[in-house]
Order: C-alpha cells, then structure tokens, then sequence
C-alpha cells in the first residue's frame, strides 16, 4: 500500500500492510492454509519460507496491519492474548522483578502468579494509577513494567507518558495492555512505552469468532526476541485465524466510534439510577481520571462498569437482560454482560479483589454496536425485572 504512516487511521485498518495477490489480483489476501513450503534448492527455501510455524503470509499481513495502527514497526501475532504475554514476559529470567497493575484482567495475574512466579520470576501488584506507587515499587532488579489501561474491570486510567518515563529511567521496559482501548483510541507507544500487546480475540477482531494476540514494538532487538519465541514456543495463530482478525480490522474504525458512542450513552443511564460514584467509565465527568482520560484517548471505549450493591442485585441483572447476553468475553459487535467476581476475575483472590472494588455487586458490561436506544430499553425493562 506505499507508505502506510502517510494516511489517516481509516485508511490504514483497510489497506496497510497488505496488497492484491500478485497471482490473481483478489484484493482480499490469501489464506496460507499450509503447514510446509516446498524448497526448490537445498537450503534455498523460496522466499525466505521453510515451515508455517515460523512463516506465514497471511499470518504477516496481520502483524503488518496491526504494527500501522500502533504506530509501530513490528508485529508478532500469538495464539491467544495470554500467550502473547507470556511470551513478553519469558524475555526475563529467573531473579528478575516484573512489576503489574493490580486491576489486570484475572488471567493475566493468574499467569504471572500462580504459573511464571514459581519459575523463579518475581512479581508486585501495584496500583499504577498512582506514579508515586509506580515508582516506589521498582527494584534494581525490576525488568518489567506491565500496564493495562482502562482497566478491567474497574476502568481505572494510568498516565502511561508519566509512566514511561519512570519505567525508562528506571531501565525497564514497559509493555501495555491495550485491548480495552483499541488502538483507535489509544496508542502508547506514540505516548513512549516500549510495547503494546492485545488480546485480538477482542475489539480487533470484533465478530466473537476467533481466539488471538499480537504485540506491536518499535524496538528490534525485542521484535528479534519475540519471533524466537514465537518460533521456539510455537504459539502462533492458524491462517484463518490471523485472515479473520484482518477481516475485522478493516472496520475497527467504524464499530468504534459506535462502541465509544453507546458506551457512553449506557455510561450515562446507568449512572442516573444508581448514582455516578457507582459506575465506572472515564468518559464519566466524575471519572477520577477523567481529564486525563481526554488527554490520552479519543473516545472511552465500550466498557462499562457499575456497582449494583450486592450480589442478589448482580445476578438479578445479568440474567435479566436480552440484548445483553450473559458471557465472558468482550469488544464484538453484540452486547456482553458479565459478573467478574465469578467470572472473569475468580483467579483473584477475594482480599485483593475487595481492595480493587471489584465487589460481588460489580457488573461489566460489553456495549456493543447495536441501536442504543434498543440497549438502553433492555436496560431499563431488566432495572425493573
């Protein structure tokens, strides 16, 4: 497509990173759907491709569109969000400290705590919101800084240029989790992080048909790492997987300025009836960190949060709705309903959801692309359920 960084966002969720097949002009790229290449010579595999664990095309054009939209040079694509991150943090060894936000989603802690802490890594939550708490929890032997911002399931914001540059002078590397955002609304590493990673399952994607994850850098040496452990581990996405997500990229633009439209709107219902100290959106003007929230993203996102007082009222409402349907997951076009307690953050022990606010009254809602006026009557016919 020439040069992708010339064009708008738009411009490059359809076209950047990919080209017409050279072959027959489809304008869609090719599923690769190979395990192997054929060499036509003795260590002279065509084009650089010897086995699809290692190369794919279809996989590429996926990683190349994504590095576009994050203002980045490289993408590696995963098999799932959590394997892209598990491979970001096997960069490290055994003594090193990895430093996290405490609000991560629940299997990221359940990753970092109860699987790659017994391999001799070190890890402490921290309320990254605060940059005095961010600083103070750095080590001389801290590597790693993992950030996820809003978060889930709170929507808690982290000044992530504040952030880089402790986590810089620091000499660590900071990797965010962007898959809430999107990077429509938000690009870090324009904002100075290292690296960017997302669960594609999730806004990328945006159609609940497809488990992935990708990480965006601009740094060669940890793109250089990364494909060896992409090569090594073998994590990697199927053809079709990685055509999927390239499918639904080309119109992230467009399902976003709807998810951030509606989020909005179901932001500003829910807080009529239960009171703005009870929901959780940064587009919220009562958000805590709502002004940051307007320096650093375009638009708030799908994702909203409320405290409905107790687990009777939360099971009450995630089981009344009908557009909203009861599941785990989030960022597709249908709307999603959840109770992270028992769900998405039961690997987080109960003290330290408590801490968090992540109480057995909590409700996360996935607002996705439907009329919102529909939303809003599903809403309010499950209230009075």
């Amino acid at each position: 497509m020439g040069n992708d960084s010339k064009h708008r966002f738009g411009t490059r969720a359809i076209h950047a990173g990919q080209h017409p097949d050279a072959s027959t002009g489809a304008i869609m790229p090719p599923i690769y759907q190979t395990s192997t290449y054929v060499q036509p010579k003795l260590g002279e595999p065509l084009h650089g491709y010897e086995y699809a664990r290692v190369q794919n095309p279809t996989r590429e054009a996926l990683e190349r569109n994504v590095a576009a939209l994050e203002s980045g040079t490289h993408g590696i694509a995963f098999a799932s969000g959590m394997a892209a991150i598990e491979a970001f943090v096997k960069r490290r060894s055994a003594g090193d400290h990895v430093v996290y936000e405490e609000n991560v989603y629940g299997g990221t802690h359940r990753l970092f705590v109860m699987v790659l802490q017994r391999l001799g890594l070190a890890f402490t939550s921290v309320d990254s919101s605060d940059p005095d708490a961010l600083r103070a929890a750095i080590r001389p032997n801290t590597r790693l800084v993992h950030i996820e911002t809003p978060t889930n399931p709170m929507m808690k914001v982290t000044d992530l240029a504040a952030s880089a540059e402790i986590v810089r002078a620091a000499g660590a590397t900071l990797i965010v989790d962007n898959t809430f955002a999107s990077p429509f609304n938000q690009r870090p590493l324009e904002l100075g992080a290292h690296a960017v990673v997302h669960s594609s399952t999730k806004y990328l994607n945006g159609h609940s048909d497809v488990i992935g994850g990708i990480i965006v850098t601009s740094d060669d040496t940890i793109a250089a790492e990364l494909r060896f452990l992409q090569k090594a581990a073998g994590a990697v996405p199927g053809p079709f997987d990685a055509w999927l997500v390239l499918r639904g990229l080309k119109t992230l633009h467009v399902r976003k300025e709807r998810h951030n439209a509606n989020g909005q709107r179901v932001a500003e219902f829910l807080a009529e009836r239960f009171g703005p100290e009870r929901v959780f959106y940064p587009g919220l003007p009562t958000h805590p960190q709502h002004q940051l929230a307007r320096r650093q993203m375009r638009g708030f996102t799908g994702m909203v949060s409320v405290d409905t007082g107790s687990l009777q009222r939360a099971s009450r409402l995630v089981q009344a709705t009908r557009l909203f349907s009861l599941a785990e997951s989030l960022g597709g076009v249908e709307s999603l309903v959840g109770h992270p307690a028992i769900m998405t953050h039961a690997a987080v022990p109960k003290e330290m959801r408590d801490r968090m606010g992540v109480t057995e009254g909590l409700v996360r809602f996935s607002v996705g692309s439907e009329d919102v006026e529909d939303l809003l009557a599903d809403l309010e016919q499950a209230l009075e359920a």
